[in-house]
């Protein structure tokens, strides 16, 4: 399997050069990465900084996690069928909210090949001190990549003073109690730092009221087809942390597995004319007790 790593923040966060630092390192340690990187101008501007070698997909002028989810996946499963590696880097863009980014990522048709480590972001400590200044949606956004990253990088110390690096870190930490936070300049981290994250279950839950999302994912493959009837039974019982399920359902009378999507409690069949692999992937928080019916 290849490890996953996705890389989130604001724009003029610092996630390139992170980027950057990781690709030296991880074949540093005898292992080949790769990189998917979303930029939402026409012009691959960040992806000059990959150096020649480094297998390489783009998604231009549109967003990984809304309206290019489909061609993010098509880019994704080329560079898995294309090319051999141990590590897949992915960049959103600033504009990108770390969880839909992530269920762009996991498509039924790859999600077994891939082992998603977690969410770094780079946050920009010096916008943080300034973050009630930003208008409503911004500063919405800013903060939503914050909430939901793994690893959080507070970048850009080298610009505050004392007294305002222990406000940016307190702050932080008071926003998401979960990740550790990590003081930076240049978004500079050992790739040693990121081999230790892991999206299972944490050991503790006290911390609750954060609304931090603990986020894991299931592939469930369908041995025989399902009555529809007793599937959609099925998607009504599923607690309400399962946010999201994508795939090919094979259903009793029809030829082909319909293309099935599900999110906040709405599902959408599709007719689908080839024969897919009959699977879903299933991402929420503490589903480890979901089965298919």
């Amino acid at each position: 399997m290849v490890d996953v790593y996705l890389f989130s923040g604001f724009l003029g966060s610092g996630k390139t050069t992170l980027l950057k630092n990781m690709l030296i390192q991880v074949k540093e340690a005898g292992l080949k990465p790769a990189v998917f990187m979303n930029e939402l101008g026409e012009l691959a501007i960040d992806s000059d900084e990959v150096e020649d070698g480094v297998p390489l997909k783009e998604l231009l002028d549109g967003c990984i996690c809304c309206t290019g989810s489909e061609k993010s996946e098509a880019q994704i499963q080329t560079l898995l069928a294309e090319e051999e590696f141990d590590v897949l880097l992915i960049e959103t863009t600033g504009a990108a909210h770390p969880v839909e980014a992530l269920d762009a990522i996991f498509s039924p048709l790859f999600a077994e090949k891939l082992n998603f480590r977690g969410i770094v972001t780079v946050a920009d400590s010096k916008r943080w001190l300034d973050r009630d200044r930003m208008s409503p949606q911004i500063r919405s956004l800013f903060l939503e990549q914050i909430r939901h990253a793994d690893l959080i990088l507070a970048n850009k110390m080298d610009l505050l003073t004392d007294k305002e690096q222990g406000e940016v870190v307190f702050g932080i930490q008071a926003l998401n109690s979960e990740a550790r936070i990590v003081q930076t300049s240049g978004a500079k981290i050992p790739y040693k730092l990121m081999e230790t994250l892991s999206t299972g279950p944490k050991e503790s839950v006290e911390t609750a009221e954060i609304g931090k999302l603990n986020l894991n994912t299931r592939v469930f493959r369908f041995a025989e087809p399902v009555k529809r009837e007793v599937f959609e039974q099925w998607l009504r019982n599923l607690p309400e942390t399962v946010y999201r399920i994508k795939g090919y359902v094979p259903l009793e009378g029809d030829k082909y597995p319909h293309a099935f999507q599900y999110a906040y409690g709405m599902a959408q069949w599709l007719p689908e004319y080839m024969k897919m692999q009959p699977q879903i992937v299933v991402i929420g928080e503490g589903i480890d007790g979901v089965e298919l019916p």
